[in-house]
């Protein structure tokens, strides 16, 4: 408009976004077989403190993926994954110190830093764009760091040779499918409700190592029908009692819903 300076539209804060993301997906309850306010769901191992522990040391890295992402934009993908894998480990090094070992946020710093990561190397921060970004950073992971390997040694190397399973690494190589494909079905709702939608469809490794496929269906088949018949929030106490009663916590799911939150706030 004449007269006027134009002004550039402000950055997205993508580091203070996963923050709040993960603080989110954490205080979000009742959560079924996850730790929230009420319980600990399917874990012995940690509770509501731990976690804010792990957040706590968790977050001083997420400016740090992204200042990183920045310094080194104009390298290739290849390349430029190769320096984030140290500051990755240092980060679950951090989580480690901060809970006494226990494994709070490995998914989380593996996804949301890889978003972190994409935010400081685009031009101009959208769902889309992070999504495209941390797609061409990962391509090739599942290639090379599960379809090459004779001999499984991980979890995740062994879901991959039993049940064709990709994982967390799948689903950041997909720019985050499974989440997008959830997003553009739900207009609007409540986590609660996201974290249903993502349940219901996730490959969620957490699952498969606790349950086995069977454990990974059961879940998958519940949160259908709760999205099917409806639901509130004596029905997700309900699946809370059954998860933990059957030792099953859809870990990878509350991952992908912190993502979810990410990109929704991104636009």
């Amino acid at each position: 408009m004449t007269g006027l300076l134009a002004t550039k539209a402000p950055r997205v804060d993508v580091p203070r976004l996963t923050e709040e993301a993960l603080w989110q997906e954490l205080d979000l309850t009742p959560k079924p077989g996850l730790v929230d306010k009420l319980n600990n769901g399917a874990h012995r191992d940690m509770d509501y403190r731990l976690f804010a522990r792990s957040i706590a040391a968790i977050t001083p890295w997420l400016t740090r993926f992204a200042e990183l992402g920045h310094a080194h934009a104009d390298k290739p993908p290849i390349d430029r994954l190769r320096l984030l894998r140290p500051m990755g480990i240092a980060c679950e090094q951090a989580m480690y110190s901060a809970t006494d070992g226990v494994n709070t946020h490995k998914g989380g710093i593996f996804a949301l830093g890889l978003l972190c990561f994409a935010a400081g190397s685009v031009p101009a921060v959208t769902a889309q764009t992070l999504c495209r970004e941390t797609s061409k950073l990962c391509r090739g992971m599942v290639a090379h760091e599960l379809a090459a390997r004779s001999v499984a040694a991980t979890a995740g190397e062994i879901q991959f040779q039993q049940h064709g399973l990709t994982g967390a690494r799948g689903e950041a190589e997909s720019g985050f499918a499974t989440v997008r494909g959830v997003l553009a079905q739900q207009s609007g709702g409540t986590l609660h409700e996201l974290l249903l939608r993502l349940m219901a469809v996730n490959q969620d490794s957490n699952l498969v190592a606790r349950g086995g496929i069977q454990g990974l269906c059961y879940v998958q088949n519940y949160a259908r029908r709760l999205l099917k018949n409806g639901w509130d929030q004596h029905a997700l106490a309900a699946m809370d009692r059954a998860l933990i009663a059957k030792n099953l916590s859809p870990g990878g799911s509350a991952d992908l819903l912190s993502v979810a939150w990410v990109l929704q706030k991104c636009g």
